[in-house]
């Protein structure tokens, strides 16, 4: 009988110290409930996005430090913990000192694993260089290390043997890109048992929560313990860290599963209770019955992860007040009732700020989320302050210093918008946040942020883009959720989720005509989610593709039939799909870089999630080729 911890704690990034400490008060819980072995997530003591916080030998050297203080602990336990394992002596590939992502396994005061490894730890094989991952840039992996010695990477893929009650165990550890090598040429899982046999797998990772994530990691972690039949111990950390445009939760999930691939005991996602359990490898099925986990594809699970970032993000970044501009529609409603549940209506600022283009009832709708919320709430027009800017404007002389002549500008209605949006944001919003004492907040969504549908310096001003990882649709179905389950009554006022969206800007975007955003959310959530989302990101010459053969709807996910209706010839889809093309690869580019921090919830956030840069708008040959025979 084997009893174990799962280590699922709190990784704060950067914060080698306070990570140690918390290590160290699991490790003696453990001790203290007669473990044998407590397991910890990768790079638990520095923690993983650091960006180049791994370019300082200070800081190098104080992780080694309390990585030694843990080895210590591990007096009458086995401890398996993440780490940056430094070799002073060699060289990456940038001239650096080299680095590994390395797993450790301590027992009676020292490291296991030289005995068969040319170091007393495990080198993570693969480096994930794709999404938010950065991996090569700062890391010398197990393929090159074996390049380097001119050796097979199977010779250095070994398990790690350890004795506990006088009992020899094989140990295969690895580091949670290794457990997903399918699109690899090295299994390192595969490898490990060939070396082995193993009598456990341990895959010790730092994995941020997305959307359906646990789901795709259950399938594929049970099928390798099933494959090689041998329990598989899966230890993810929580908590909240970023890559400076990215904010990402980091939801834990940590799972044990049997040789048969039943997931047989989990720890409760974004949760640091220690789960204890024990494992008879006397047993095929470990003596503990299968268990179903939580589905992380529904709307509850986008509530919890966004809750959780939020007020981590807010905690860490000292905000315990927030003011939200909110206009009687759906994306300021959600935000607002975000911030509520989070903080306290004592602590959440309302404010509406109508011009003469806003209707009384959208007005109406925002004092009403207001009362329904219970929190504090004013009313600022902006009317007055707004004519003052555009006769400013538009009637103060330019002056051409070389000839003389003087001329005024011309304050167009698009200009016009932008005045209003950006004195509500920049001028009101930020007043009132610094008056208050909070920040205030980005209540722009991802299908608005896709095309760059928001004011740069206004409505896309802010502390943290909360929304901006959640199309339209979703927003919608948030909105539901927040109602019938977080708050159990309606605070988000029926009214405001069948209003049509509108940024009520001018009297073209009159909503009591039903007059609203030129964005049709029911196909452009779907278009745009396809440029940005698709592992293979689609262009317009896929989109056309799609189009002629009839399959539009069918690769991109929307409503079958909806693009006939919406476009009645090739000539309005054309111009629809172009307009938005030019908007999502031109001025959209340069809104998203200066946009606020994205909370990420999907399979590709804004921000280092989606690196990109500011080039001209392209068609391919392809597109060109297709239109034209389209269009003759």
């Amino acid at each position: 009988m084997l009893k174990i911890a799962l280590g699922q704690v709190e990784v704060l990034p950067g914060r080698p110290r306070d990570n140690a400490h918390t290590m160290l008060s699991v490790i003696e819980q453990a001790r203290r409930a007669n473990c044998h072995v407590v397991i910890f997530p990768e790079m638990v003591i520095p923690g993983y996005l650091l960006g180049d916080t791994w370019e300082q030998p200070s800081f190098l050297k104080d992780c080694e430090y309390f990585g030694e203080q843990i080895i210590k602990a591990a007096s009458d336990i086995v401890v398996v913990f993440g780490n940056v394992a430094v070799d002073w002596e060699k060289r990456g590939d940038d001239g650096r000192i080299r680095k590994y992502n390395a797993a450790f396994v301590a027992q009676n005061g020292r490291l296991l694993g030289s005995d068969n490894f040319p170091y007393p730890y495990r080198i993570k094989t693969l480096l994930p260089n794709y999404r938010e991952f950065d991996d090569t840039r700062h890391f010398f992996s197990l393929r090159k290390l074996a390049m380097e010695r001119g050796e097979k990477i199977e010779k250095l893929l070994q398990p790690i043997h350890i004795t506990i009650n006088g009992k020899k165990l094989k140990l295969g550890c690895i580091l949670c890109e290794d457990g997903w090598s399918n699109d690899y040429s090295v299994n390192p899982i595969a490898i490990l048992q060939q070396n082995g046999p193993l009598d456990l797998l341990i895959n010790i990772s730092s994995s941020p929560y997305t959307i359906n994530k646990n789901n795709k990691r259950n399938r594929i972690f049970s099928e390798q313990a099933r494959n090689i039949g041998v329990p598989l111990v899966y230890v993810n950390n929580v908590g909240l860290q970023n890559n400076g445009k990215t904010i990402y939760t980091f939801d834990g999930f940590s799972t044990v599963y049997n040789g048969k691939g039943d997931v047989v005991a989990y720890s409760a996602p974004f949760s640091t209770k220690v789960e204890i359990l024990d494992l008879d490898f006397g047993s095929e099925d470990l003596q503990l019955s299968p268990l179903v986990t939580p589905d992380d594809n529904d709307m509850k699970s986008i509530y919890t992860a966004l809750r959780y970032g939020i007020h981590k993000f807010t905690a860490s970044a000292g905000i315990n007040k927030v003011v939200v501009g909110i206009s009687g529609g759906i994306d300021s409603a959600v935000s607002a009732a975000l911030y509520v549940d989070i903080l306290g209506p004592d602590k959440v600022l309302l404010v509406n700020m109508p011009s003469k283009f806003n209707s009384e009832t959208t007005k109406g709708l925002a004092a009403k989320l207001a009362q329904n919320l219970g929190c504090l709430y004013t009313v600022m027009p902006i009317q007055e302050v707004v004519d003052y800017t555009i006769q400013q404007v538009g009637q103060t002389p330019v002056t051409n210093l070389t000839t003389g002549e003087q001329f005024t500008l011309s304050i167009s209605s698009f200009v016009t918008e932008n005045i209003q949006a950006r004195d509500r944001s920049a001028r009101i919003l930020a007043g009132i946040a610094a008056a208050f004492g909070g920040g205030f907040t980005c209540n722009a969504n991802k299908t608005e942020m896709s095309v760059g549908y928001s004011t740069l310096y206004g409505d896309q001003a802010g502390f943290l883009a909360a929304l901006s990882d959640l199309w339209k649709h979703q927003v919608y179905a948030l909105a539901m959720y927040i109602n019938d389950y977080v708050f159990g009554r309606t605070v988000i006022p029926q009214e405001s989720i069948d209003i049509v969206p509108s940024a009520e800007l001018s009297f073209d975007q009159a909503v009591d005509e039903g007059k609203g955003d030129p964005i049709i959310y029911p196909y452009h959530d779907y278009l745009f989610k396809a440029f940005m989302e698709n592992w293979n990101r689609a262009t317009p010459e896929d989109i056309l593709t799609w189009y002629i053969t009839g399959t539009l709807e069918k690769n991109i996910g929307c409503e079958p039939g909806l693009v006939a209706r919406i476009f009645p010839t090739a000539n309005d889809f054309i111009t629809d799909l172009e307009r938005w093309w030019k908007l999502y690869t031109g001025m959209a580019v340069a809104k998203r870089i200066q946009a606020p921090p994205v909370l990420a919830v999907s399979r590709r956030a804004y921000g280092f999630d989606h690196r990109e840069a500011q080039n001209a708008t392209y068609y391919t040959a392809g597109y060109l080729a297709k239109k034209a025979d389209l269009l003759k």
